[in-house]
């Protein structure tokens, strides 16, 4: 008796080559954008911690009735201006955000910039108003 080899033919495994290739080519545009998508959750991850540093440290001053100056947020000094809100220092909203790895921040009055070190630049940032503890978020160039 005659043993019958079986297996797929070239037709066969042609067929399954294309199909995969064309579950490949939908499938390949929505992975592409991940690193992007990643990066503005990032940014935005970073604007929600700085609206909550800048509302605890205005608790905090509210608390203790304080004028402004330097107050203690979990035994870290915290540099608030006259209004209860980090200043846009070091020593102020960034001593409140506690941290920062993955970021590069740059202070100029009355505003501080977060920006991720990997793909960061002015359309790509978090800012910081400490004179109105507003915080905006500019994701474009992420």
């Amino acid at each position: 008796m005659f043993k019958q080899q079986s297996g797929f033919t070239l037709v066969e495994l042609v067929i399954v080559i294309v199909i995969l290739g064309l579950l490949a080519a939908t499938a390949l545009p929505r992975f592409i954008n991940v690193t992007q998508d990643a990066r503005i959750a990032s940014v935005q991850g970073v604007a929600g911690g700085l609206r909550s540093a800048a509302s605890l440290a205005r608790a905090q001053v509210m608390v203790s009735g304080s004028g402004g100056g330097t107050i203690s947020m979990d035994g870290v000094s915290v540099s608030v201006n006259a209004s209860g809100y980090p200043t846009n220092a070091l020593v102020g909203i960034e001593a409140a955000m506690q941290g920062l790895d993955g970021y590069t921040v740059a202070h100029a009055a009355p505003s501080s910039t977060f920006q991720p070190k990997n793909g960061g630049n002015a359309t790509c940032q978090a800012s910081y108003n400490a004179n109105t503890a507003v915080v905006t978020v500019t994701s474009g160039g992420c």
